[in-house]
């Protein structure tokens, strides 16, 4: 039965979301019931493809990469794969009318992770933050707003912002193993080898103005959606603050990290803030 097949292929996309990431899972588990499967489907997806080019090192990654291209294109055109994590997106991006251009602005970007190691420019560095972040903020949320086209172009650029803060977070966390193992530079204009407190401040100021807009549109959301991308939010803003607070020298050595009980004080006072309606 097709609809036996779909529910391993749910099963599937929320296993990877859970086993893959414990902040977003614990995030993405308070979204409301309607669209909780459809963030794990594009979550899925996404994950899928970053480790391919992130993490195969024994394997031809190009060609593994170029597969699950071609993989992709027959899901969304057949709206059916023997894959269970493409099974599930190309469902969520059926339902939601997501725009293919979303997904092949996120297919390059981690086309470039295949070869390109540097960003020389902000145009370059731009280009790449859209690809790999802020469209995937837009992708989920066309899942959030379900529909409503007027909403989803008022909270557009408040959820590429958000998406934005969260990569560039990402980047400042895996600093070193971004430069030491995967030989990457994200950040244009910033010496790895000289990187110092200048430096680190400078990308600092850059994502908390992309979370200052990022917020203006969390509470816009609608309610179903709101206490789950607010929590991740916050999540990733206790991170910022200890990012903010370890010397320069210590982020190059070694990845920061938020313990699991710090998470679980997150999610608490997230959840108190939207019982007393101050979201």
């Amino acid at each position: 039965m097709k609809a036996l097949f779909d529910q391993v292929s749910h099963q599937s996309s929320k296993i990877v979301t859970e086993s893959y990431s414990t902040s977003f899972s614990l995030a993405t588990r308070i979204l409301s019931n309607e669209i909780r499967q459809d963030i794990y489907n594009i979550y899925g997806f996404v994950r899928f493809a970053d480790e391919i080019v992130d993490s195969f090192h024994d394997y031809n990654k190009a060609e593994l990469f170029a597969r699950f291209e071609r993989s992709l294109e027959e899901a969304l055109t057949d709206r059916i794969s023997l894959n269970p994590i493409l099974n599930s997106f190309q469902e969520t991006v059926h339902r939601y009318n997501i725009d293919r251009e979303y997904i092949n602005a996120f297919m390059q970007s981690m086309h470039w992770d295949l070869s390109k190691k540097t960003y020389l420019s902000d145009e370059e560095y731009k280009a790449y933050i859209y690809g790999s972040a802020d469209v995937v903020g837009l992708m989920c949320l066309k899942v959030f707003v379900k529909g409503d086209d007027t909403l989803f172009e008022s909270l557009k650029d408040s959820a590429m912002r958000l998406g934005s803060a969260f990569q560039k977070v990402n980047f400042l966390r895996d600093l070193k193993a971004d430069h030491e193992h995967l030989e990457r530079s994200y950040f244009p204009n910033v010496d790895m080898n000289a990187f110092d407190e200048d430096s680190k401040q400078a990308i600092i100021d850059e994502i908390e103005a992309d979370f200052s807009a990022g917020l203006k549109g969390i509470f816009q959301l609608p309610d179903d959606a709101k206490f789950g991308v607010y929590t991740a939010y916050k999540y990733y803003l206790r991170l910022l603050k200890k990012l903010k607070k370890t010397p320069s020298t210590q982020i190059k050595s070694k990845r920061i990290r938020v313990p699991n009980y710090q998470k679980v004080d997150v999610l608490a006072r997230s959840f108190i803030r939207y019982q007393f309606n101050l979201l």
